[in-house]
């Protein structure tokens, strides 16, 4: 019996032991779209296992956390929500279990356990795929588990996913990372790069496809690299409808009738290949705007960040798209205050940022993380001047996005229609090919539809729109 049976057993046990209970979860995601991603398979297994979503922790019987370690605040959230859960604890016997990147760091797992005794199930990053059986083990022997490895976990295909959009869906390609930016926690906490077969990817967007899904968001630490290290390896792979490098995967998934539109993150410059850029430009279906993590502008602060391209590449790069792909956009990541980052090299951050014109940009003040070599450098930036930085670059950005932003007025955009607008229920709300939410008035019928609206006004955040 293959491990997915095994846990396929797991699920009915525990459903069998919940079986007239009514019992409910609560759900805690943090960090990126992956995390995402494995929080919807948690939700999938749950609801196959009996349990209900609630948003009220009060209410829950079980609470589950699916962690992520890029950031600082993420680990004073965990512990904040802790806090809390104590008191639940006492009172009903909450199971409170705990996964995700952050579950990978050594210290944080020694923390929890002298700190936060009362947790119930800490696992990893590879062992999700056995929590039916984790919580089966807690259910039945009530001893507290841990469940984490630190070798690069097999990609199991075939687990349960509950995802919270009925129009919108993502999809893994890959699972982890080899890059080791001086930075960055994640390749010590996802392990090595490993590709899921085209086969299952392809499978997966027809079953969407089936579903009534229109977006697909394809996800991976290094999307453009997908199928390198098997090649390189020569670790086998089963070729299907022609998939064997990320460009042939986009051409295949944008044949996909009923998907009306592909995206993906996150690339990296330095594998940005010249039949990606192609394949982003011949298919109709993948959106014109690009992220592309930039980190930091200057080629010095580049070369300690480990990221292997210069400034002048970045920029002929970000020249090069412009010239083969019409109408395209870039949205980018930039990190603020990395170490030795002098406010000379910061000016050429923003001197890029002048130059490209984002569309979006994701800012992050530097943060140390434990077992980087980033942690270990010398030359620490203040805490005063990162913020200075950061507001310096925001106010930037924000220029820039008001400027961008008027463009669009007078023109008809493409938008698929996401449902009604949080802030006001008269009116609905989708997103443009450039990703910019536009909010305006129509049926709701129109939800999960793709509408031509003509663009009237500019607010910043948003765009407001008119069929």
């Amino acid at each position: 019996m293959n491990e997915i049976e095994i846990q396929k057993q797991y699920i009915k046990k525990v459903r069998e032991n919940n079986k007239n209970k009514k019992q409910k979860y609560i759900i805690v995601t943090m960090g990126c779209q992956l995390n995402e991603n494995d929080s919807e398979k948690l939700c999938g297994m749950l609801d196959e296992m009996g349990y209900t979503k609630t948003e009220k922790q009060e209410e829950a019987d079980l609470a589950l956390f699916n962690t992520c370690c890029v950031r600082e605040n993420a680990e004073d959230r965990l512990f904040g929500k802790l806090g809390e859960l104590k008191k639940i604890k006492e009172q009903k016997g909450i199971i409170i279990a705990i996964g995700g990147c952050m579950m990978q760091e050594k210290h944080i797992t020694k923390k929890i356990k002298e700190s936060y005794p009362f947790v119930d199930i800490i696992f990893g990053t590879h062992t999700l795929h056995k929590f039916p059986e984790d919580l089966y083990k807690i259910l039945e022997e009530k001893r507290k588990l841990e469940d984490v490895i630190d070798i690069d976990g097999k990609i199991y295909e075939g687990l349960p996913i509950k995802r919270d959009s009925k129009i919108k869906a993502s999809v893994t390609i890959m699972n982890g990372c080899n890059n080791f930016c001086s930075y960055c926690i994640v390749p010590y906490v996802r392990g090595r790069e490993r590709s899921r077969q085209p086969r299952a990817i392809i499978e997966e967007v027809k079953e969407l496809a089936k579903q009534g899904y229109k977006e697909v968001t394809l996800l991976g630490q290094n999307v453009n690299s997908y199928l390198r290290v098997e090649k390189e390896k020569k670790i086998e792979f089963e070729e299907y409808e022609g998939v064997n490098s990320f460009a042939t995967l986009l051409k295949a998934i944008n044949k996909i009738e009923g998907i009306e539109r592909i995206r993906f993150v996150s690339p990296h410059p330095k594998d940005f290949t010249d039949d990606v850029i192609e394949a982003i430009r011949d298919c109709n279906k993948v959106c014109k705007l690009v992220h592309l993590p930039l980190q930091a502008g200057n080629t010095k602060v580049l070369k300690e960040m480990n990221r292997k391209y210069t400034k002048e590449q970045y920029l002929a790069l970000v020249e090069k798209m412009k010239n083969k792909i019409p109408n395209v956009t870039f949205s980018t990541d930039i990190i603020v205050g990395f170490p030795g980052e002098t406010q000379e090299e910061f000016e050429d951050t923003l001197d890029v940022v002048n130059k490209v014109k984002f569309e979006q940009v994701y800012m992050f003040i530097y943060s140390r993380r434990i077992g980087t070599p980033g942690d270990k450098m010398e030359n620490q930036i203040p805490e005063e001047e990162k913020h200075k930085r950061f507001d310096k670059l925001k106010a930037l950005v924000e220029s820039q996005i008001g400027e961008t932003s008027k463009k669009y007025i007078g023109t008809m955009q493409k938008v698929l229609v996401e449902g009604e607008s949080k802030n006001n229920k008269n009116l609905l709300t989708g997103r443009t090919d450039s990703n910019k939410v536009v909010i305006f008035e129509g049926d709701k019928k129109l939800i999960g539809k793709m509408v031509e609206l003509k663009i009237i006004s500019e607010h910043m955040w948003y765009l407001k729109g008119e069929i």
